[in-house]
């Protein structure tokens, strides 16, 4: 082999090392990103569940609201709405009973 021939392996060699250097880093660095991006859908997750419980909360109290102040229709409206989860609770009493 030349010397010529061993410059080249040597320069060869060590781009390899380099190149196998790089690749671990971006290993790494790809593992972390996962673990960032796994607990950030978590918390996503954990939000939208409060974001959904909120949501909840808000509609029972605008109903409580509505229901003891506010305009005739919208007491009218109240009024229907409870109309309609005391049917709906009578049909499910009424199946569970059947």
């Amino acid at each position: 082999m030349t010397e010529n021939d061993e410059k080249l392996l040597a320069g060869f060699e060590l781009r390899m090392r380099q190149l196998i250097y790089l690749c671990d880093m971006l290993k790494d660095e790809n593992a972390l990103l996962k673990q960032h991006l796994e607990q950030k859908s978590t918390e996503a997750e954990g939000l939208s569940s409060q974001i959904e419980e909120l949501k909840t909360k808000y509609d029972n109290l605008k109903f409580a609201g509505s229901y003891t102040s506010g305009s005739p229709e919208e007491k009218e409206r109240a009024k229907g709405r409870l109309s309609k989860l005391v049917r709906d609770v009578d049909k499910c009493i009424a199946m569970l009973k059947g």
